[in-house]
């Protein structure tokens, strides 16, 4: 692991935007754990979306060594950026329309020539369909679950071993992916393909669920200095007795609260030398397969034979700053000895050093 001391790095003070998604329902966890106690349906609609808190957090770090200008990502944000003299945009954007949502702020920005941290829209879209992600993947010999797609409603068993994981194809933080993704039969998939192709009006993915254990693992850095943190461990034993091992949207924002964290993760993951390896090997190569750039955090698991596979690729990743939530990419930089703030800055470091602007 290197060293990063970050004061060190930043040797120019940067003019950086700050451009975000704020999240209107600051009772979003409260408000769906009152839904789940009711057996409802789960409010999961701003999940990619970020706290005041977490977006003050961001801010803060930034202003210990650069002028920060807040643009909120919305239908004013073009002009925003284009009469602020930004050196660059330090962007954690997620927005809301289309599976080209998350690509629509860079889109603007390479329009400008205004420099970003994080990756392309190519890549930012290509993550966020997960067929997609899974082509590339395939194509590059990366391992990943079977799986098919489906754009309406399914009417015949599918050619994949059961169990199922079912998704919708174009969403992220868990969202779609629920307690009853986990499909058992044809009858299932068949109700379950239903209520998310219509709840989500999007195709959804049908994949192999691997049995073996899941990780997640943060990425820092581009090219040769690209490097991996400590790998987390996911811990569902952790979660209650009538709940799937998977990471949906309950495991996520419903059970593993601030107020009562559950031992959801381990980190560093206590695996062998040779898995932590194969592991962060596999993850680079999808990393740079995806041309993903300055950070990303990629979900693994293992399959029957203990080989790691790629289950999703974050180029956008959730840091949320209170050590007391189970945030992945900030406590892996915790376990690698950075805190919230250096990381903050280590990203905006890599960001402006592949743009030349230190």
């Amino acid at each position: 692991m290197r060293e990063f001391n970050i004061s060190k790095l930043i040797n120019k003070k940067l003019n950086v935007a700050l451009t975000y998604n704020l999240r209107p329902d600051e009772n979003f966890v409260t408000e769906n754990l009152s839904l789940y106690s009711k057996n409802s349906s789960l409010n999961d609609a701003f999940a990619e979306w970020d706290s005041k808190e977490t977006i003050f957090a961001i801010r803060d770090a930034l202003e210990k060594y650069h002028k920060v200008t807040m643009i909120e990502s919305n239908a004013d944000a073009f002009e925003q950026f284009r009469k602020n003299n930004l050196d660059i945009v330090f962007n954690v954007s997620e927005n809301t329309n289309g599976i080209s949502r998350e690509a629509q702020i860079p889109a603007m920005l390479d329009m400008l020539n205004i420099p970003y941290t994080g990756s392309d829209p190519l890549t930012l879209a290509s993550c966020l369909d997960k067929a997609r992600t899974k082509e590339i993947l395939t194509y590059h010999n990366i391992p990943n679950p079977r799986f098919i797609v489906g754009n309406d409603i399914i009417d015949k068993d599918v050619e994949l071993d059961y169990p199922l994981i079912l998704k919708p194809i174009g969403e992220g933080s868990s969202k779609g992916i629920f307690n009853s993704s986990l499909i058992k039969n044809f009858d299932e998939l068949k109700e379950q393909a239903k209520q998310i192709i219509k709840k989500y009006n999007q195709p959804i993915i049908v994949e192999e669920y691997l049995p073996g254990k899941e990780f997640t693992v943060a990425i820092l850095g581009n090219n040769s200095e690209a490097q991996v943190l400590p790998i987390i461990e996911m811990n569902f034993d952790t979660l209650p007795d009538d709940v799937n091992p998977i990471y949906s949207f309950e495991a996520k924002w419903v059970f593993d609260t601030k107020e009562n964290q559950l031992d959801l993760y381990s980190c560093p993951a206590n695996i062998t030398n040779e898995l932590k390896t194969q592991i962060e090997n596999t993850c680079l190569a999808a990393y740079n397969a995806l041309r993903c750039r300055d950070w990303s955090r990629i979900d693994v698991r293992l399959d029957k034979y203990g080989v790691p596979n790629i289950i999703e690729i974050n180029p956008l990743p959730g840091v949320l700053p209170d050590p007391k939530e189970n945030s992945c990419f900030p406590k892996a930089s915790r376990a690698a000895g950075m805190n919230y703030e250096e990381l903050i800055n280590t990203v905006l470091y890599h960001a402006s050093k592949r743009n030349n602007l230190i």
